[in-house]
């Protein structure tokens, strides 16, 4: 894709190069441990992954772990909000917020965020869409399939009861875009996100990687979020802190296979394995 989304500190040109968001948790139950709480912390993580090659930053105060137990608004607000406003004049950088809560979102922006990342794709708060489409902002649409799927909580993993994962991700797609459209939201201010980890198996997961192109169907910019996730345990039997080579393999192939975007915890590392799998598949 060669067309342009234009962020308030930066513009993305599709198709040119890989982005890189960087993962600034600041809740204390992120699944992977990397939790920054309080904004100290949270500030000297975020100056590191500028540092480090991060394209943009992806805050955000509730844990989506399988099993995760939800936040008010007022404390999401309470995590989020300040950092934001903090990291908007230190870092050039674009800031994201990664919420599902109309109420967050609001004030995330007027803090300086400039993207929204809804990991229901509308299904939760329809809003959201009417929020980024009256500031002009780009909207991140997740696949989340829990709602349809469910959680075993005996093995801690997603489960999942629908027979093509990838025309239940695409269909999913669909109706969020049109949702955001209906909204009036710009096209091109639309970015899709398979959903790796959300209601799917493992096993799910890996074929998503393998079958990423399919999404190009829908026309937009693709994210990828596999970093550290549960389909790099199931492989490897490894804890999240040591998931690197296992998250850097499914970004190499994400990448081969059309994403434009990775979220990812390990900044520096990917920033590379991004770097290297762009001179191969694009020839930069």
């Amino acid at each position: 894709m060669n067309n342009t989304n234009g962020c308030e500190k930066t513009e993305l040109q599709w198709g040119n190069r890989t982005y890189v968001m960087g993962i600034l948790n600041v809740s204390p139950d992120s699944f992977s441990g990397d939790g920054a709480i309080d904004i100290g912390s949270a500030v000297a993580q975020a100056c590191r992954f500028e540092e480090e090659g991060a394209d943009i930053l992806d805050i955000g105060g509730e844990s989506t772990r399988p099993g995760f137990s939800s936040v008010t608004v007022e404390e999401e607000i309470r995590r989020v909000v300040p950092v934001i406003a903090l990291l908007s004049k230190r870092i050039s950088i674009p800031i994201s917020v990664d919420t599902s809560k109309y109420g967050v979102a609001l004030q995330a922006l007027a803090a300086g965020a400039v993207i929204l990342n809804d990991q229901w794709g509308l299904k939760t708060e329809p809003r959201l869409a009417e929020l980024a489409a009256r500031n002009n902002v780009p909207l991140i649409l997740m696949s989340n399939q829990r709602d349809i799927g469910g959680y075993d909580a005996g093995t801690g993993r997603d489960t999942a009861n629908y027979p093509d994962v990838m025309a239940e991700v695409i269909a999913c797609l669909r109706k969020s875009i049109a949702m955001a459209e209906q909204a009036g939201i710009k096209r091109e201010n639309i970015i899709i996100d398979p959903g790796i980890g959300f209601g799917k198996t493992w096993q799910q997961d890996i074929e998503i990687i393998r079958r990423l192109r399919e999404l190009q169907v829908l026309g937009q910019p693709i994210l990828v979020g596999t970093s550290r996730k549960s389909l790099i345990k199931m492989v490897l039997n490894l804890p999240a802190n040591q998931r690197i080579e296992g998250t850097a393999a499914t970004i190499a192939v994400g990448i081969a296979n059309g994403a434009d975007i990775v979220r990812v915890h390990d900044v520096k590392q990917m920033a590379r394995v991004c770097k290297m799998t762009d001179a191969i598949v694009r020839g930069i």
